[in-house]
């Protein structure tokens, strides 16, 4: 693929990832975000060397206007995480997998960050086994909304993404240039 092409894709998914990251601003339900879809994003379609960082650092962008949080290291851990399931999908990237790897993420964070609420000293669970299953299960309706967000952004972000680079190739198999 040529040098224009190249920076053309890149370009696009990195506008993709920011917009989606900055769509944390807008009203939404709690924990209905682009994030967890981003990371996952960045891990299948963005080069091994920015595939972790550039959503991350998104993230990082995003939380300066909403607010730092105690606890981001469990959530910006996760998201790590979540780019490493990415990274392996680039791999595998079918309908199915793609559908498994969303929940999959979707489940791995919400166990990290979860474990990281619980295991806060000013947490208000028990520092007990019992303490850690009632964390779990007063997270629940969060998770929902991860879930269904991962799930929509995920579509979104892959589909538009598949839907620039169809074109992008369509230009150059028609012997078409990319301006610039």
């Amino acid at each position: 693929m040529n040098k224009k092409r190249t920076l053309l894709l890149f370009g696009s998914a990195v506008l993709l990832i920011v917009v989606a990251a900055f769509s944390r601003l807008l009203p939404h339900p709690a924990n209905f975000t682009a994030l967890g879809a981003i990371a996952l994003f960045g891990g299948v379609y963005l080069d091994k060397r920015y595939a972790v960082a550039v959503p991350l650092v998104a993230m990082m962008i995003s939380d300066y206007f909403i607010g730092f949080y105690g606890g981001m290291y469990w959530v910006y851990g996760g998201f790590v995480l979540v780019g490493l399931v990415g990274l392996w999908l680039r791999n595998h990237k079918t309908p199915a997998f793609i559908l498994a790897g969303t929940v999959a993420s979707s489940i791995l964070f919400y166990i990290v960050t979860n474990f990281g609420v619980w295991c806060t000293p000013a947490s208000m669970y028990a520092k007990s086994w019992d303490g850690l299953i009632e964390c779990y299960v007063a997270a629940i309706p969060f998770f929902r909304n991860s879930l269904g967000g991962d799930i929509t952004f995920v579509v979104l972000l892959f589909g538009a993404y598949e839907g620039i680079l169809a074109a992008v190739k369509k230009l150059a198999s028609n012997g078409q240039t990319i301006a610039g």
